[in-house]
């Protein structure tokens, strides 16, 4: 005689179609290749030691002024054209802009003197000068994403070329609100974690050090990927973005020690760039110079840059067009979406001399 068990109406039917596609895709996910990147057509431009300026033509050109893309110097920039129909790259060509991308490569033992003097006056300056060339155009559009945006910022406010548009996402300018632990931002302001003499014996930051500090700052986000990735692998679309992340997210370069350096004590510690008293060269950085439309894009869900870090840009900079837009969306999804092309159209439409 069989008995029904009470917990019965507590207990989820099982899916038995829904369960052999779950585990039929996570076994693909770890015997199969890595997933392509990298689908929209390019070509490149110029070339500088490990640095490339690539060149991504409008699929049907409507506008004059082009699009200039400066990325992190942590990650590959590849999280911008990471897949078709979700390519941040791939969708602003579709909608008739010319693109260029400054990729920095991946900096060896031998590049440990590159300071962000280097990479902004002889990579940074020079790629646009050749983009402006190669391209016909007499003004650009700067688009910095991440530290990117710091970097683009920084450029921005001491550079000679005609740049009529500065765009920046999830960029950090003031760099006294800090996601992570308390201990760490205590120590490296007091001078109890000693930044230089870890360079100096190194040389360069290993990639798997960049991977350790992003898990860290973001655990416990960074393990549940693996959770979403479980609960969620009956759904192929989402397991063919999951991927892509993945890859992404493993796949960090190192950083040239000097330019480290620059960044741990001349930003983050002494907060230099919000105070007007970063040099580069001999330069002085100064905000305030900078006079190009701007738009300052943040996320409402971004767990690495807070909005409060990216908002002082607006009140430093000198432009007379000045927007500012909080989306949600996280510090990757962003770009991972491909909703950066869209929110870059919706503004810069009106500030690119339509054809």
């Amino acid at each position: 005689m069989a008995i029904e068990s009470p917990f019965k109406e507590y207990i989820q039917e099982l899916d038995v179609e829904k369960e052999k596609k779950r585990w039929e895709q996570l076994f693909k996910v770890f015997s199969e290749p890595e997933p392509k990147i990298g689908h929209t057509p390019r070509t490149e431009v110029w070339r500088k030691n490990k640095s490339v300026l690539w060149h991504y033509p409008a699929k049907q050109k409507k506008y004059e002024i082009p699009l200039f893309f400066v990325y992190s110097l942590f990650n590959k920039p590849y999280i911008l054209d990471i897949a078709p129909k979700a390519s941040v790259i791939e969708g602003l060509t579709n909608m008739g802009y010319e693109v260029y991308l400054l990729d920095w490569g991946s900096p060896g033992y031998e590049d440990k003197k590159m300071g962000l003097d280097t990479y902004i006056e002889k990579y940074l300056r020079t790629a646009v000068k050749r983009a402006i060339r190669h391209s016909g155009a007499e003004e650009i559009t700067l688009i910095g994403y991440c530290l990117g945006g710091t970097i683009a910022s920084i450029y921005a406010s001491i550079a000679d070329e005609p740049i009529k548009n500065l765009v920046v996402a999830t960029v950090p300018i003031d760099f006294k609100p800090f996601i992570g632990p308390d201990q760490w931002a205590e120590g490296m302001r007091q001078g109890d974690i000693n930044i230089d003499r870890f360079i100096d014996a190194y040389g360069v930051v290993p990639p798997q050090l960049v991977e350790g500090m992003f898990r860290a700052i973001g655990a416990p986000i960074y393990f549940t990927n693996y959770t979403m990735l479980l609960s969620r692998a009956h759904d192929q679309r989402y397991v063919d973005k999951w991927r892509r992340m993945n890859r992404w997210t493993r796949d960090q370069v190192p950083f040239a020690g000097e330019a480290y350096k620059q960044l741990a004590n001349d930003l983050f510690k002494e907060n230099k760039l919000v105070k007007g008293e970063l040099m580069i060269g001999n330069k002085k950085v100064d905000l305030k110079n900078i006079t190009a439309n701007l738009y300052v894009v943040s996320g409402s869900r971004d767990n690495l840059i807070l909005e409060e870090q990216s908002k002082p840009l607006m009140d430093l900079a000198s432009s007379e067009d000045k927007t500012y837009v909080s989306v949600e969306a996280g510090h990757v999804s962003l770009a991972l979406s491909g909703l950066f092309a869209k929110i870059v159209d919706q503004w810069a439409s009106s500030r690119s001399n339509q054809l």
